[in-house]
């Protein structure tokens, strides 16, 4: 049986690694070994990062719907209990768009979710 070098493949799997690491510092962009294990982490944390801003945006969601609850004389989880109550389905995205943007409309909404309690 004819000898199969693998000199090819590991060339492309090494400039794969390499394209990815454009951009780094030092060794991390040069060598293979350490461009690959920095490449990994920096998978991983790109990965982590996916996840994590879905927990940022929802945080800032809440803290503005907070912050209009306050003006309106009323706490956040009285509020969104309310409007549970009073059978109003809207995701704290749109909540908190409609308390920036429309403060009269927002205020409506305080005014059901406290007539539901």
């Amino acid at each position: 049986m004819a000898r199969v070098k693998g000199a090819l493949n590991t060339r492309k799997r090494h400039k794969k690694i390499l394209k990815l690491a454009k951009g780094f510092r030092g060794a991390e962009s040069k060598q293979f070994r350490i461009a690959n294990q920095a490449v990994m982490r920096s998978m991983q944390n790109a990965y982590v990062g996916r996840k994590r801003r879905k927990r940022d945006f929802r945080r800032l969601w809440i803290t503005r719907i907070s912050a209009a609850c306050k003006q309106n004389g009323i706490n956040y989880s009285t509020f969104m209990n309310g409007l549970k109550k009073s059978g109003i389905e809207m995701n704290r995205k749109m909540l908190s768009e409609i308390a920036i943007a429309d403060s009269t409309a927002f205020a409506k909404l305080v005014e059901t979710a406290k007539a539901a309690l």
